[in-house]
């Protein structure tokens, strides 16, 4: 991996969940990379071992239920035991579910046999919100604890969801958007604190989420990711290596001190495109 530059965080110990993913994978490696010690969490335990193996000895892999506090708890504990007290957090888990997912961009009279809207499970609508607000939620109480004392930084992962709702994903688009509001309620009430509370918020990046409603099965682009590109004035989707220098930069506090309660598009420019 290629650092865009290189900052010492080696007075970090950071818990990253959803760590086994494409993205937060990128980010525990950058991290380990300028010196920090990472704890890796997620629920598919194979997945974060695959990651902690190529970081080395500075990286600790727990199976974690980011929706079940005594799980969390259970990390934390280990965490502080083999690495020390966590004072970065990076609140990573989160996704979408194709039960919550509708099959039309906009609602017709007549739609034949589709999944509308109307249709849309109350169960797969809880877990989407349960999955990227809750466990967000959950996780800051258990982690933020020990930063009241001493200080801290949270980053968490918002969408260009939060800040244009995208079509068919109605549950993942307000639960990206109550990212976002969470991340301005946290940095204000942990600010006498000293920790810094910012959010990323990525626009396309190929994911093992979204592969599917990208590209076709003999790899071929999806009319969505069609219009995903018309709509990106850089006009490509974005690799995880284009997150890093964001990351970096809230990681440091010698560069960022002074920021916090922000969310940073990354985004290509899909966010300043009108599409006129």
């Amino acid at each position: 991996m290629k650092l865009p530059y290189e900052i010492d965080l080696s007075d970090k110990i950071i818990a990253i969940t959803g760590a086994g993913g494409v993205l937060m994978s990128g980010f525990a490696k950058a991290l380990a990379a300028c010196g920090a010690k990472v704890a890796l969490l997620d629920i598919n335990e194979a997945a974060a071992q695959a990651v902690a193996a190529e970081i080395g000895k500075n990286a600790l892999a727990i199976k974690t239920n980011c929706l079940d506090k005594s799980s969390v708890a259970a990390a934390h504990d280990e965490i502080c035991k083999k690495l020390g007290k966590v004072n970065m957090l990076i609140n990573g888990a989160g996704g979408n579910n194709p039960r919550a997912t509708c099959d039309n961009e906009v609602m017709e009279r007549q739609m034949g046999q589709i999944k509308s809207f109307f249709d849309l499970e109350e169960e797969a609508l809880k877990f989407v919100f349960d999955l990227n607000i809750t466990s967000a939620f959950i996780v800051t109480q258990v982690f933020a604890a020990d930063m009241v004392e001493t200080g801290g930084n949270i980053i968490n992962i918002s969408s260009m969801n939060a800040f244009r709702p995208l079509t068919k994903i109605p549950a993942y688009s307000a639960a990206k958007a109550g990212i976002s509001n969470f991340t301005q309620w946290l940095a204000v009430h942990f600010a006498p604190c000293n920790i810094r509370v910012n959010a990323i918020a990525p626009g396309f990046f190929v994911t093992n989420q979204n592969r599917a409603l990208l590209f076709n099965d003999d790899g071929t682009p999806t009319p969505r990711t069609e219009k995903i590109l018309r709509a990106t004035p850089q006009k490509r989707f974005g690799e995880a290596e284009d997150l890093l220098g964001t990351l970096l930069w809230l990681a440091c506090d010698d560069a960022s001190g002074f920021v916090t309660g922000t969310v940073i598009p990354v985004d290509g420019g899909f966010n300043a495109y009108s599409g006129v």
